[in-house]
């Protein structure tokens, strides 16, 4: 073998050899099969199965968000799952999966209750057998299952139904998220993703309400779960309909909130000894930041009762441009809460990790919601839902087979580049097909614990 620089040069060309390029997404496919999910796809999508057709829509959906997860944007990058029968058994082809696609995408509110049905039924069967690793073990008031919403902006770069101005002047779709918070031990799943057109408000209400319905729903805790739910919004959505909305539903929310023109005033009005310090992300004292409670000195008439306001203030950066709104120099936000126990700080803590679910929207785009690639609204509805299947399939991955690894927090480019694009070669032994990963890569150890404890777990019945 001869070098060039400081490389091997290698000869290349193509060979029917028994290799696997994608061996670490069989993780994915050992979810699938524990967690039942495509048993419950085929079941939901049975009423738009053509008779005598080879390909049953569950499996076709399944397959989309395996390509999704191991970093497809678009329909025809199924070509990466197609070219590993071995792992992943038939797959459609191009024309048949835009068949499919174009008809779910007729008949789009049908076929996503259809689909979010079978996510939660999927996601309760998941969340049961992760045991106490499950994000609704052992809640309660004072440590509730955790539910973030969020808008973003998709961009479109070309003219799609309902695509739109944004309020940032750009031009796209407008979605409004849910998430479920795993906490630090995990990342977090999608519960709802709504999609809308891009002149949709930030802050509308119905929108906001049918996303708390939804995400509810789909936590399986029922309509009205009490304080054991936490939900939180950011200032955008805090309306006084959607908080009333929260209150009804009985359940903690903690929404950021804008303060009123005469917050100056207010602010004189709180003694410096009321200040007491902020923490950080970890925990510990922030210098130059503190909290205090205004909820006494503001008129909240119109707002619902037991409503708490608690604001933050914080000198900004050095080189940080002023705000006209800055007051003595400090920086103000603030955040209303029903919850009437704990420490201000933890408080306000608690609400600024909400920023957890900017990474959850991140990385949803980093698998496949930074482009719709389809034309029509209901169709690019049909693929939100195959982005959120696919999120789910990596949060679930985690959470069943990497409870207390480190990889359960990996996101998505990582994972990919560690353990689903894992070379491998497939063979037959003692009538079982064997996956062989080479002893040399850095994270096998990982794939073949991860594989143990899916096969581990008992799988649907039938």
């Amino acid at each position: 073998m001869k070098s060039i620089g400081l490389y091997p040069c290698v000869r290349i060309d193509t060979a029917s050899v028994p290799a696997a390029g994608q061996a670490g997404a069989v993780l994915l496919a050992e979810t699938i099969r524990v967690t039942g999910l495509d048993r419950e796809l085929s079941a939901a999508l049975s009423p738009w199965r053509k008779p005598l057709s080879h390909h049953d829509p569950g499996k076709i959906i399944t397959d989309l968000a395996i390509s999704l997860a191991v970093g497809g944007d678009c329909l025809s990058d199924l070509a990466v799952i197609r070219a590993e029968p071995g792992l992943f058994g038939p797959v459609a082809s191009d024309a048949t999966v835009s068949r499919l696609i174009t008809v779910l995408g007729a008949d789009p509110d049908t076929v996503v209750k259809a689909i979010a049905m079978a996510r939660k039924t999927t996601r309760l069967r998941a969340w049961g057998l992760a045991g106490d690793n499950a994000p609704t073990a052992g809640i309660n008031p004072a440590h509730p299952l955790i539910i973030d919403l969020d808008a973003t902006l998709v961009t479109a770069h070309s003219d799609k139904e309902h695509a739109a101005p944004t309020f940032k002047k750009g031009y796209g779709f407008h979605p409004l998220c849910a998430f479920a918070d795993h906490g630090s031990s995990g990342t977090g799943e999608p519960l709802v993703i709504m999609l809308r057109p891009g002149n949709a408000g930030s802050n509308t209400a119905s929108d906001h309400q049918q996303v708390i319905a939804a995400a509810l729903d789909q936590a399986g805790l029922g309509p009205r779960p009490g304080r054991k739910v936490l939900i939180r919004i950011d200032g955008a959505g805090a309306t006084h309909q959607t908080v009333e909305t929260l209150v009804r539903r009985r359940v903690s929310y903690s929404a950021g909130f804008t303060l009123p023109m005469d917050t100056a005033s207010l602010y004189q009005l709180i003694p410096d000894h009321v200040w007491t310090p902020a923490y950080d992300s970890a925990g510990g004292i922030r210098a130059g930041a503190d909290v205090a409670e205004f909820t006494g000195i503001m008129d909240l008439s119109g707002w619902p009762a037991g409503m708490r306001v608690i604001v933050r203030r914080e000198r900004p950066h050095p080189g940080a441009q002023l705000r006209f709104d800055d007051v003595d120099g400090y920086r103000l936000t603030a955040f209303a809460t029903n919850t009437s126990h704990g420490q201000l700080a933890d408080l306000e803590l608690r609400h600024r990790r909400r920023a957890r679910c900017e990474d959850r929207i991140r990385n949803a785009k980093d698998t496949g919601l930074t482009n719709l690639p389809l034309h029509g609204f209901g169709q690019n509805r049909i693929w939100c839902q195959l982005v959120a299947i696919a999120a789910e399939l990596l949060a679930w991955t985690g959470l069943l087979a990497l409870p207390d690894h480190q990889a359960r927090r990996w996101e998505p480019k990582r994972l990919r580049l560690r353990l689903f694009q894992t070379p491998a070669v497939l063979a037959r032994h003692a009538r079982h097909t064997v996956l062989h990963i080479s002893a040399r890569h850095a994270w096998a150890s990982v794939i073949i614990s991860a594989a143990t404890a899916l096969r581990a777990l008992p799988a649907p019945a039938g």
